[in-house]
C-alpha cells in the first residue's frame, strides 16, 4: 500500500494539473470503488474549480470551490494517470494499463484527463465539507503529520508514556501520528538504532528527539526519490520511485548491516502480522 511519501508524490504530479481548473466532465464507469460513491457523485463535482490539492496522512484532499472536498485513497493498487495536453511543464503519460480498471475520469477545462485506475478497487473515494473535514471519521482520530511542527519528541513521549508496545507497532498507529507505513518506520528505526521490539515506555527522552528528527529526514528523502516502487505503485505521470534502491533495512534480510561500526546482519520477523526488518546488533 502507498505510504505518506508516495502519496505526496502523487500530490505534486497531479498538482500542477488540477489546482485552479474546473472539471468540465466527470465520468465514474462504475458505482463503487472498495465503498460505493457518494451520492450524486459526479454531479457534485462536474463544474467545481480545485482550489487546493493537498494530503492528510495516506489521502489526497481536492478542496472545491463549492466548499466540499474530493477525498480519494489509493488503497493497494490505485493510482492517477494524466492524459492529454502534452505541453513543457506539463505531465504526459500515455495508456498502457488494461482499459477495465479506469474507474473515475476528471476532464479539466485545459483538456487534461485524469483517470483513476485501480485493478483491485481497494481504493476509495468521498466527498465531504471542507470546513468539517477534520471531525469526519476518517481524520477525527488522526495524530500529526510526521513533516509537522506538531511531530517531534514530545508527541512520542506522550504516546510512548507506560506503553509495553514496541515503537514500532505505535509508530504505525494513525493515532500516534498520521501517514507512517510499514516501509519508513524500519527504516527510521534502524537508522536511529532503537530496537522495534523494545518496550516503547523505557525509550529515553533524548532518543525519542533523534527518533522524531530520522522519521523526518527518511520521509523527506523518500519524497525527493519520488518513493518507493513496490507491486502497483506509480507516480502521476508513470515515473517510478527509486527509494528502494537506498533501503537500509526493509527487505534485506541476511544482508550486513550499514550502520557504522555495526557489523550485524538484518533480520526479519513478523509483528503484529507485518514483516520488521531490524538488526539485532546495533538496534537497542
Amino acid at each position: 500500500m502507498p505510504e505518506l511519501p508516495e502519496v505526496e508524490t502523487v500530490r505534486r504530479g497531479l498538482a500542477p494539473v488540477l489546482e485552479g481548473r474546473r472539471l468540465a466532465r466527470v465520468e465514474a464507469r462504475r458505482p463503487d470503488l472498495r465503498f460505493p460513491f457518494p451520492e450524486g457523485f459526479v454531479q457534485r463535482l462536474a463544474g467545481a474549480r480545485v482550489v487546493a490539492l493537498r494530503r492528510r496522512a495516506k489521502y489526497l484532499l481536492a478542496d472545491l470551490d463549492r466548499g466540499e472536498t474530493l477525498v480519494a485513497h489509493l488503497g493497494m493498487s490505485g493510482r492517477f494517470r494524466i492524459e492529454g495536453a502534452a505541453t513543457p511543464g506539463r505531465f504526459h503519460h500515455a495508456a498502457g494499463e488494461d482499459p477495465r480498471h479506469d474507474h473515475v475520469v476528471l476532464e479539466t477545462e485545459t483538456g487534461e484527463r485524469i483517470v483513476y485506475h485501480d485493478p483491485r478497487r481497494f481504493g476509495f473515494m468521498g466527498l465531504m465539507s471542507t470546513e468539517d473535514l477534520d471531525q469526519h471519521p476518517w481524520f477525527a482520530a488522526m495524530g500529526p503529520e510526521p513533516l509537522s511542527g506538531a511531530f517531534g519528541g514530545a508527541r512520542l513521549a506522550e504516546a510512548f508514556r507506560d506503553r509495553r508496545q514496541g515503537p514500532k507497532t505505535l509508530l504505525l498507529d494513525q493515532r500516534t501520528v498520521a501517514g507512517l507505513g510499514n516501509i519508513y518506520v524500519c527504516e527510521a528505526l534502524h537508522e536511529a538504532r532503537i530496537s522495534p521490539f523494545r518496550p516503547a515506555g523505557r525509550i529515553s527522552a533524548g532518543r525519542l528527539e533523534g527518533l522524531a528528527r530520522t522519521v523526518k529526514a527518511v520521509l523527506e528523502r523518500a519524497i525527493a526519490a519520488g518513493g518507493s516502487t513496490l507491486r502497483d505503485f506509480s507516480a502521476a505521470d508513470g515515473a517510478l520511485g527509486y527509494f528502494q534502491h537506498s533501503f537500509r533495512a526493509y527487505d534485506r534480510a541476511g544482508a550486513a548491516c550499514v550502520n557504522p561500526g555495526c557489523g550485524g546482519t538484518i533480520r526479519r520477523r513478523l509483528q503484529a502480522g507485518r514483516s520488521t526488518f531490524w538488526c539485532p546488533t546495533c538496534q537497542r
